[in-house]
């Protein structure tokens, strides 16, 4: 008999293409999870993976069963919202994406925040980039999605929740002389650090320094914050730096925060769901609380004398 543990193992393998990756994600140990695909193949009489030293890859038949399972995993997932419409607010699962650059800074504020106020939530968290998100949104496995808006896709509603604005991180022994507040033609294009590709911070960054079309932009592209920063600190280049992360990442490296000439640019943060979500009370609850722990954020921020250039997000009005 095919079971809905199976779908989601195999939805979970599929996403991660390695079966130690897939358990993890799937709360298992990865024999059980091993054993629960294989079972699968076996009730449906075809082989679904390829499991090799480089790997794990889908066959072709693999490929067309993870479509009806991802439809049918969405399915499950609609009709178990719309069982919970009825119950309390924020009772019961709740899964929420959370962008890179904004999960690390975030998440340790909002979840003890949403505990406290909704002990009877269950909070599963995902964190990844943009556009994979908005897809794992739209097929039914996240419930919501805090990113950078706006964001272009179809049935979807999105609401503000603070301004992130934009600085300049730099080595704090940095003997260049940078003005500050600095405007865009200021920054040494050969020195900007950029995240890789695929993050949104990255395009918002050149977007700031007007760099789309050059071509002498450091070629290293990090995958964290945190990796982006601690090269700046030992003096191989400079990066944008949302304000959000700055009250942690400030205090862990040594980098000086420089602020740019009014306007200055910055990011709206939103949270964005379903159209069709049947819990609207529940998602007005959750962008609520996220209003909340930015303000908070901005409150420590300024309790540690920081300053402007110190300063945590601005919630939206």
């Amino acid at each position: 008999m095919l079971t809905l543990r199976q779908m989601r193992y195999f939805d979970a393998l599929a996403a991660t293409r390695h079966f130690g990756k897939a358990a993890e994600l799937t709360h298992v140990s990865q024999p059980a999870l091993s054993a629960q695909i294989m079972e699968m193949e076996e009730h449906l009489g075809v082989k679904l993976v390829e499991r090799s030293r480089a790997g794990v890859f889908l066959t072709v038949k693999g490929e067309e069963v993870l479509a009806q399972v991802r439809s049918i995993l969405a399915d499950v997932g609609r009709l178990e919202e719309s069982a919970r419409t009825n119950t309390g607010t924020l009772e019961g699962r709740v899964r929420l994406g959370v962008i890179p650059t904004l999960a690390p800074y975030l998440v340790p504020r909002l979840i003890p925040y949403l505990r406290e106020r909704y002990p009877a939530i269950e909070i599963e968290l995902k964190e990844s980039l943009t556009d994979r998100l908005i897809a794992d949104l739209g097929d039914g496995r996240l419930d919501a999605v805090v990113a950078a808006l706006p964001v272009d896709a179809d049935g979807i509603v999105t609401r503000a929740l603070f301004s992130d604005r934009f600085y300049m991180a730099v080595a704090e022994n940095d003997r260049h002389v940078l003005m500050s507040p600095m405007t865009e033609e200021q920054v040494d294009i050969s020195q900007l650090l950029l995240l890789e590709e695929g993050h949104c911070l990255r395009d918002q960054a050149l977007a700031v320094c007007n760099t789309a079309g050059k071509r002498q932009l450091l070629s290293f592209g990090a995958t964290s914050m945190a990796t982006l920063l601690q090269m700046v600190a030992n003096g191989m280049g400079m990066t944008l730096i949302p304000e959000i992360a700055i009250p942690s990442e400030a205090a862990r490296n040594a980098i000086r925060i420089l602020p740019f000439a009014a306007p200055e640019p910055s990011r709206e943060i939103g949270l964005i769901w379903r159209r069709s979500n049947p819990r609207p009370r529940d998602m007005d609850a959750l962008a609520d609380a996220i209003s909340a722990c930015a303000r908070e954020i901005s409150r420590d921020a300024a309790a540690a004398g920081r300053g402007a250039a110190k300063a945590a997000p601005r919630p939206a009005a």
